[in-house]
């Protein structure tokens, strides 16, 4: 079949891209803070509902890179992909169930907040930030170089300028986005976007089940016969099948996964915005069942794609397998499309679009908030909200063209390196930092930063030898070839560093030092774990 689309198809999209950035925009002029109040830009004074909410957790967690990512995997690896999908949804369950009661309760604004509620102190709070940064930073330039890829795909150009011009253009938008409206402007962008994308993915997977008379073991074997593998394709280890311990290598994957999705800074900073426990764990079940549904949908279309369009096709269009959802949803309506059919489909690419918005807009708050709040603020004994409010926005357009720039010089690279990147600081830094300083009552302040850098450190380093930076066809330099640790993820090695550091640096801090924070951590122990008392400092 032709991965070309009609010009009515990119007529509507066009229309439905631009009819999104309008709206958007004018959603996040109307519900931003028209007040120099902290709590109202920051959380939008917890005011939205534990359904609205939710939803706005799983638009958050979502994001461009599990849309296209994902479905590229599950369309090119077939299971190897399944488990990857299923990795993000347990990632946010251990969430739900273990990190965020404690880190409401903890937290004010930034997970600056939460680590200082123990152990107070500038040094805590810049070195936060600066992880927040680095493991935000990656994701950021994959959505901004992403879009630029999308729209060429979708709207037939191959210009070079015109696809770095939707780049800027796009990036200024979000940088808006984050900055006119806040935590509760782009809450309801996030909720747009999990409404759109869920349902229009509804309408293509009952589309692709329908083709294959509602059997999902013939939509296997079709997939499977149509990927050039054969049963391998059913099978675990084709997507490491190069590296010389496949098994490992998948283990050690989705792990990573596992561990650091669901603690990435702009995920968890939704959950200060619950006014109460019960609100946020009202607020994660609708998360985790967003994702759980969304998990089915791209499971469907992913290897709806493969069954329908081919592997062989799918890798030709573009070897990491990005296009497969938007390729999938094409199949899905046929060779002769009606006029319902092409706004259906519209609905998709549009959908996909203002992931790509959403996402970037969440995390350029989440790294905002934190240099404003974390860095600026701290400096300062009483600085005014206004002032404050001010360098939020101000640190948005800072960390903004940065991005921007960088999506511009790597848009033509591969870019899972970074999204990998983004991953493991999530599972080797923040979550044992997280785990250790909510729930390790002897955990020092020593020990703090020895995780938070020591992890990043780790993972810094051993990113640059893994067979996705080089080494490999699909790698981000395939001319190139110093892969000297031949694996996908730094997650064998630094995950458990991380950890390791965090325990290192508390016995180096001493005994005396430990049960003075035992001392202090039984003060908390019941506003952290109980929510019995909020405090706000």
């Amino acid at each position: 079949m032709t991965t070309e689309f009609s010009g009515n198809a990119q007529s509507m999209s066009l229309v439905g891209f631009t009819a999104v950035a309008t709206i958007t925009l004018l959603l996040c002029v109307m519900t931003g803070p028209d007040r120099d109040d902290l709590d109202e830009f920051y959380t939008g004074y917890s005011s939205l509902s534990p359904m609205r909410n939710g939803l706005a957790i799983a638009g958050d967690y979502i994001s461009a890179a599990t849309v296209l990512g994902t479905g590229g995997v599950i369309a090119l690896f077939g299971y190897d992909g399944t488990v990857l999908a299923l990795s993000t949804a347990l990632s946010l369950m251990l969430l739900m169930f273990l990190l965020a009661e404690p880190l409401r309760n903890a937290g004010r604004f930034t997970m600056g907040d939460a680590l200082t509620r123990r152990m107070p102190g500038r040094g805590v709070r810049m070195t936060a930030c600066a992880v927040t940064l680095a493991a935000l930073l990656p994701l950021m330039v994959v959505q901004l170089a992403g879009t630029g890829q999308l729209m060429a795909f979708v709207l037939g150009f191959s210009g070079e300028s015109l696809q770095t011009g939707c780049i800027i253009g796009v990036g200024a938008l979000m940088i808006s986005y984050a900055a006119i409206g806040g935590m509760k402007g782009t809450a309801l962008i996030q909720i747009l976007k999990i409404v759109m994308l869920l349902g229009s993915g509804m309408v293509v997977a009952v589309l692709i089940l329908n083709r294959f008379d509602w059997d999902p073991g013939a939509l296997f074997d079709a997939a499977a016969a149509n990927s050039g593998v054969g049963s391998a394709f059913l099978s675990s280890g084709l997507q490491f099948a190069s590296g010389p311990s496949p098994d490992l290598d998948m283990i050690t994957a989705q792990l990573t996964v596992v561990l650091g999705g669901g603690v990435l800074p702009h995920v968890t900073m939704r959950m200060y915005t619950a006014s109460s426990a019960r609100q946020v764990r009202r607020s994660m079940s609708w998360a985790v069942s967003g994702v759980a549904l969304f998990v089915l949908i791209i499971t469907v279309v992913g290897f709806g794609a493969t069954a329908l369009v081919g592997r062989a096709v799918i890798a030709q269009v573009d070897p990491q397998g990005n296009t497969a959802y938007l390729l999938g949803s094409q199949a899905a309506f046929g060779a002769d499309v009606s006029s319902a059919e092409t706004f259906l489909f519209t609905t998709v690419t549009t959908a996909v679009f203002l992931t790509l918005l959403a996402s970037v807009a969440g995390m350029i708050l989440a790294c905002a908030n934190s240099l404003a709040h974390d860095v600026f603020a701290a400096r300062v004994q009483e600085m005014s909200p206004r002032r404050e409010m001010t360098l939020a926005r101000l640190s948005a357009l800072a960390v903004g063209i940065p991005a921007i720039l960088l999506a511009t010089l790597v848009q033509h690279r591969s870019l899972q390196p970074l999204v990998t990147l983004s991953f493991c600081l999530g599972a080797s830094a923040i979550a044992p930092a997280l785990v250790y300083s909510l729930f390790w009552r002897r955990y020092t302040r020593t020990g703090l930063l020895s995780t938070l850098i020591g992890g990043s450190l780790a993972v810094l380093l051993l990113m640059p030898g893994t067979n996705l930076v080089s080494g490999s066809p699909v790698s981000a330099f395939p001319d190139s070839d110093f892969n000297w640790f031949p694996f996908t993820t730094t997650g064998l090695l630094s995950i458990p560093l991380g950890f390791a550091c965090g325990w290192l640096g508390t016995l180096a801090s001493g005994r005396r030092k430990s049960e003075e924070q035992r001392h202090e951590y039984e003060a908390v122990e019941g506003w952290i774990l109980a929510g019995a008392i909020r405090r706000n400092r």
